[in-house]
């Protein structure tokens, strides 16, 4: 499969279609599409979670999304966490930028994480690797995991839950765009002082 007929494939109706197929296994298919998103960042978490408010209803579907992102998260973070002392992770582990980042974690824990899971357009994978490596007790991380999660992907579902409304009812459509620049802009103000934070100690 190439670039683009994967990129065809990654549609609503090609994901919708999916769960449907297999909708004898219950809520199986729209926990595995969030939960894989956490091994395979590439994948589109926002599709998934509106494909799953879509095809089970915005309760369900916020449900089964944020068990699968939040399981994703959590199991990452346990193999990064059980593994990272191991060679091939050493460049990580030696990097000065994720040193710093590590730290920053470590001695902030809870608050930050936090933040940095409510955006959607945080590198969630990069927030996983970060805190196994770090030194943050695992219920802390999972707490911030549990409560993040339930913000990003319940934004995320309520906006994908009914696209259609979205193009009939204008002010429902400029809202949501709102919430999307609004999230995406603080998301790159934390960034930003991230960044700050690691240059200044480089």
């Amino acid at each position: 499969m190439d670039f683009f007929s994967f990129e065809d494939w990654m549609t609503m109706e090609k994901v919708i279609e999916l769960i449907e197929k297999y909708r004898s296994f219950g809520p199986l298919p729209g926990i595995l599409l969030p939960f894989l998103e956490a091994f395979l960042p590439f994948l589109p978490l926002f599709l998934f979670v509106m494909a799953n408010a879509n095809a089970f209803g915005l309760g369900w579907g916020f449900l089964f999304s944020w068990i699968g992102a939040s399981g994703g998260a959590y199991v990452v973070f346990l193999l990064i966490r059980r593994f990272g002392k191991a060679r091939i992770f050493g460049p990580l582990r030696r990097n000065a930028k994720v040193q710093s980042l590590t730290a920053w974690v470590e001695r902030r824990g809870f608050g930050p994480l936090f933040l940095l899971l409510c955006f959607p357009f945080t590198p969630s994978a990069v927030v996983n690797i970060v805190a196994g490596l770090s030194g943050i007790g695992i219920y802390q991380y999972m707490l911030s995991v549990l409560s993040g999660k339930a913000v990003m992907i319940f934004i995320m579902s309520f906006i994908g839950y009914d696209v259609i409304s979205l193009i009939r009812q204008p002010v429902r459509t400029g809202i949501a765009l709102g919430v999307i620049v609004v999230l995406w802009y603080i998301g790159k103000r934390i960034e930003a002082k991230l960044k700050e934070k690691q240059y200044g100690r480089d």
